[in-house]
């Protein structure tokens, strides 16, 4: 996966915007305001996402490409290096589990707000 179907794998979520908070290099993804995704146009291309703390060991451990957090909490968070050696499927996957854990860590309300959208 390549970082244009990435924004839009991420992009066609509910509930989700694109935002350059920390400069023009670095690209974030919200759902309703808060992170789940980071990355900027390095190359090889990487994001950080949101991850339970024991799946992100366990990920880890299997694969060399998932690195703690980069500038994040490392407990929570991985780095994944998307250079071909993971499977498309595992990337969404793993994508599909940040923006999860983040769904469920919003407010009722802003939860109510996005299952309207």
């Amino acid at each position: 996966m390549d970082l244009e179907n990435f924004r839009k794998y991420c992009l066609n979520k509910k509930g989700v915007t694109e935002e350059f908070p920390f400069g023009e290099q670095t690209l974030v993804y919200k759902v309703m305001g808060k992170i789940f995704a980071i990355t900027s146009f390095d190359i090889p291309f990487r994001v950080n996402l949101k991850c339970d703390p024991e799946t992100a060991v366990e990920l880890r451990e299997r694969y060399e490409e998932v690195l703690p957090g980069y500038h994040m909490n490392k407990k929570h968070w991985n780095t994944v290096i998307f250079d071909g050696m993971i499977p498309e499927k595992l990337l969404k996957e793993m994508t599909d589990d940040s923006y999860d854990l983040i769904v469920k860590s919003l407010t009722s309300k802003l939860r109510d707000e996005l299952s309207k959208l």
